[in-house]
């Protein structure tokens, strides 16, 4: 049963881990194309008001 326990609380604390970051890489790759041209965001199927939605990340 310790084992279980343990392995419960790690698997939720690596799932966690994995979840914020993709939270955080998604915030970042919209902010680069919200760099990019309308015209190229449009090809691409992206609109600027849709990735603002989504929140962005800085870029550095």
């Amino acid at each position: 049963m310790a084992h279980g326990a343990k392995r419960g609380f790690f698997r939720n604390a690596v799932d966690a881990l994995v979840a914020a970051r993709e939270r955080q890489v998604s915030r970042y790759v919209n902010g680069a194309l919200l760099m990019l041209d309308d015209e190229t965001l449009k090809a691409h199927g992206y609109s600027r008001e849709e990735l603002r939605r989504k929140g962005t990340g800085y870029m550095y």
